[in-house]
This record gives structure tokens, sequence and C-alpha cells, in this order.
């Protein structure tokens, strides 16, 4: 067992009151030294939540979860993070294993939606074979074992994050300036992970349907976001940084 980490709770809304109020209060707050809501512009109610519940909120300057994702970062104290969606789809009976994971010495870890058993019940036709077709890709290409590389609920460790030099880690790498296209961080975190030999580990989790609220998900955009990315990594990122 490793030395006790510190975790972030990261929270990334846009218009999720329903969510929020059915979601948060079965996230034990102990497990975290910080949760931090970031905030695309929401205007039903969710900002005003956070300041009853006692949240600490940051309002993203721009639009988008990649924004979100690396405008928090900079703002995370913590020896880690999970990245939790407030819409349902993340379970918050999840978030005890993969912290017990994280700390066994894993760098990241994924809650696989398809992986002994467990389920989706937000996917459809094209989303689930998306997710087929783009994690055999990136087994193919990267040497990789995945069974679900979309998944946004996971767990990092701050520093593996950097070692992968995701877009938007470090002044190195502003990537999203020039290739819009790129996606989030779940991609590129499985991608590069595996070709750094970084420690992963996937655990079931099952994927409930959303509540309220609007998915933001943009199927084709997204998809090129993801196709983008593994073609970059596979022709142009190469790892300079070896976790082991």
């Amino acid at each position: 067992m490793s030395d006790a980490l510190t975790f972030c709770l990261l929270v990334p809304t846009l218009n999720e009151i329903d969510g929020m109020r059915a979601v948060m209060p079965h996230v034990d707050r102990s497990l975290f030294k910080e949760i931090l809501v970031v905030d695309g512009g929401s205007t039903d109610g969710t900002v005003e939540y956070c300041h009853q519940h006692g949240l600490t909120i940051l309002k993203q300057p721009n639009k988008g979860l990649p924004d979100a994702e690396e405008y928090a970062f900079k703002h995370v104290k913590s020896d880690a993070l999970i990245l939790f969606t407030p819409d349902g789809n993340s379970k918050a009976d999840l978030l005890p294993v993969l912290i017990h994971k994280l700390s066994e010495g894993y760098d990241m870890v994924i809650a696989s939606r398809y992986l002994g058993g467990a389920k989706s019940e937000d996917d459809d036709v094209m989303t689930a074979f998306g997710n087929w077709m783009f994690t055999a890709m990136i087994n193919l290409l990267f040497h990789a074992k995945y069974t679900d590389t979309l998944v946004g609920l996971r767990a990092y460790r701050c520093n593996a994050m950097r070692i992968m030099q995701l877009p938007g880690m470090t002044e190195a790498t502003p990537l999203r300036a020039h290739y819009p296209l790129m996606n989030s961080w779940e991609t590129g975190a499985s991608i590069r992970a595996a070709r750094l030999k970084l420690r992963v580990v996937e655990i079931p989790g099952d994927e409930p349907k959303r509540i309220g609220g609007v998915r933001k998900m943009r199927v084709i955009q997204n998809g090129l976001g993801t196709l983008f990315q593994i073609i970059y990594d596979f022709l142009f990122f190469h790892p300079r940084v070896n976790a082991r």
C-alpha cells in the first residue's frame, strides 16, 4: 500500500440541477480533501445549489468539457483526482472503490461499463459501437487491453497526468489551440498511459441513465475528436518519461 493520498472530486456542470439534487447527497465528502465544481454557465439553479451546499465552484472561461477539465486541473491541490459527472451517469458508490484501487499504487483507475457484467443504460447503438471500435483501435495500436477507453468516471494520480502531457497539462502542450477537435482527457489518458507503461486497472462500473438536463456529448464531433486523438498520438506523440 502506498502512502496515503489526498483526493479531489472534480465535478463538471452545465445545467445539471436535477442530477445534482439526486446524486450529490450520496457522495461521501469525507473521502475528499476538496470538491471542485467547474461550471460552464448554468442558468437552472446549479450554481445556487452549490453555494447552498458549501461546494466550491469555478466558472470555466470557455465552453466544453475539455476546457472545464483543463481549467479545473490548475486549481487542484490534492495528490489525485476523480472526474465525476453529476448527471446520473456516474455512481457515487463507486467512488470508494476508485480511491481504494488508486491507493494500492495504480496511476489510473477506470470504471469500465463493459467489464465483469457491468453495463451502460445510457448507451445507444451508435455510442456502444463507437466505444467498441475506438477501444479496439487503441488496444491494437498501443498494445493495451482496455474494455472501455471513453468512459469519464475514472481516478488519476495528478503526477501521472502531468507525465502524460495531456492537452492543457503543461505550457508545452497547448494542443487545443491548434487542434480544436482534440477530445477531453479520456481518450488521451487511455492512449498515453499505455504508451508510457503506467499502472492502470479497470473495475466494473454500471452507467445509469442520465437524470434530467440535456446530453452535451455530440456523437459525430466527439467521434472525430477521438479518431483525431488516436491518429495524432500514433504518429506524433513520443513519450519522454517511463513512470516505472
